[in-house]
C-alpha cells in the first residue's frame, strides 16, 4: 500500500492526476504501468501531458528518481512517446 506521493517524482500534481484515473496506490500504478498511465492521464485529465511526466511516472514504477532511468529506458520512452 502506501501513498502515490511516497514514490519517487509523484508530487501532488501528479497524484491528483493519477487519482482522477481510478490510481489511488503505488500498486495500482506498478500494475499498469507508466506508458498506459500515462494515456489514460492524456485522455481523461491532462491533454498536454509531456514527456516529462511519462518519465515521472516510468520513475516512479521503478522506485528511481526520473533522471537516474536508464538511457536506454529514456530513448524507449521518447520514441514511445513521439508516435502519439
Amino acid at each position: 500500500m502506501g501513498r502515490l506521493t511516497d514514490l519517487p517524482n509523484i508530487g501532488p500534481v501528479l497524484a491528483g492526476n493519477l487519482e482522477r484515473i481510478g490510481v489511488t496506490e503505488p500498486d495500482q500504478l506498478r500494475a499498469i504501468g507508466a506508458e498506459e498511465a500515462f494515456l489514460r492521464i492524456r485522455a481523461q485529465v491532462d491533454p498536454t501531458a509531456c514527456l516529462h511526466q511519462l518519465e515521472a511516472l516510468a520513475g516512479a514504477v521503478e522506485g528511481i528518481r526520473k533522471s537516474l532511468l536508464p538511457p536506454e529506458r529514456k530513448a524507449e520512452l521518447k520514441s514511445w512517446y513521439q508516435k502519439l
